[in-house]
């Protein structure tokens, strides 16, 4: 399941993002109706339906329309550079909320027609997660599973990961696993206890054999919006930025490279390890903006990536990162 296939998804294989994506790889990558069908995961019938789309609507000319080329183009270079199956880029937005929302409407539409039957989804959480559910219009599936990744809050809010598992696998009609503890308990001996003792084991053996896991990723530092920070004693997250600490995904904390933080605090995290969610045969990373570049990086690092999904501040940021780390 190295790329996930669409063959069957015509809605989603062609939209103007996935038809101008082709248009893109044919015209300008000189890549062959074979290799356009391989890269984008539809066939080649599809590919030459969306090519003929794309000239009717007068798409393709002697350009691309520039906007959408430059996103494209951020697409496959990103592709290149962090050895990705598939990028998709959107177009930046004017502050943290926007670009959430636009990354997330983007992945709504991904898992939309990505998500096939007989499948195990592991889902992290964040606002880029909960702004998918806006697109995200599925057919029913049968014999699919969603397991939440992590723990939840006590307080009832919109971002709460719990809530996001239940309205994703409500949608697909699929078999819901609810993460049913806090987010960070005391204790290492108490997330021993609730994990063998109290019925979680379940979704840890779930997610070692997860189709498909959708994580996101914050940034840790004085601009930082991730979400832990509304968690976690200003005084544990002073030190873990003074250990090195640039990204939070799913409460694992990381420095640039990808390593875990060594802090007291990773043994009181109710969150599914890294080293599982790595092994996932598909893995979706869904993050914007140019700051989180750093964090996505990480975390791409640490677990890979198959999909990513972001704006493009963070396309061109991550270009960056890689040019600097290819010179050093």
């Amino acid at each position: 399941m190295a790329r996930l296939r669409r063959d069957t998804h015509t809605a989603y294989s062609e939209s103007a993002a996935l038809r101008l994506r082709a248009a893109w790889l044919y015209y300008n990558q000189g890549l062959t109706q074979k290799d356009v069908a391989e890269k984008i995961g539809v066939s080649r019938t599809t590919v030459v339906r969306m090519l003929d789309e794309a000239l009717k609507r007068s798409e393709v000319q002697i350009w691309i329309n520039e906007g959408i080329a430059d996103c494209v183009e951020l697409a496959v270079r990103l592709e290149k550079a962090y050895g990705l199956d598939e990028a998709v880029v959107v177009p930046a937005a004017d502050n943290a909320e926007a670009t959430a929302k636009s990354v997330g409407l983007a992945l709504g539409q991904f898992l939309t027609e990505a998500i096939p039957d007989d499948c195990t989804v592991g889902v992290g959480w964040g606002r880029t997660l909960t702004a998918s559910l806006a697109s995200f219009r599925p057919a029913r599936r049968e014999r699919v599973k969603v397991v939440s990744l992590l723990g939840g809050v006590v307080e009832a809010h919109h971002i709460n990961p719990i809530e996001y598992t239940w309205q994703l696998a409500s949608q697909l009609g699929a078999e819901c696993y609810l993460f049913l503890a806090p987010l960070l308990v005391d204790s290492r001996e108490t997330k021993r206890s609730l994990i063998e003792k109290c019925g979680l084991k379940t979704l840890f053996d779930l997610a070692e054999n997860m189709d498909i896991a959708v994580v996101s990723c914050g940034d840790i530092g004085p601009r930082a919006s991730s979400l832990s920070r509304d968690f976690i004693a200003r005084q544990e997250l002073d030190e873990l930025i003074a250990a090195g600490c640039v990204c939070d995904t799913m409460c694992n904390f990381l420095d640039a490279e990808g390593h875990t933080i060594d802090h007291p605090i990773r043994h009181r995290v109710m969150s599914i390890d890294l080293d599982t969610v790595k092994k996932a045969r598909h893995i979706v990373l869904v993050s914007g903006g140019a700051h989180r570049a750093p964090a996505i990086r990480a975390t791409i690092r640490r677990i890979g990536c198959n999909t990513l999904i972001t704006d493009e501040g963070a396309a061109q940021a991550m270009l960056r990162l890689a040019e600097t780390s290819a010179a050093a």
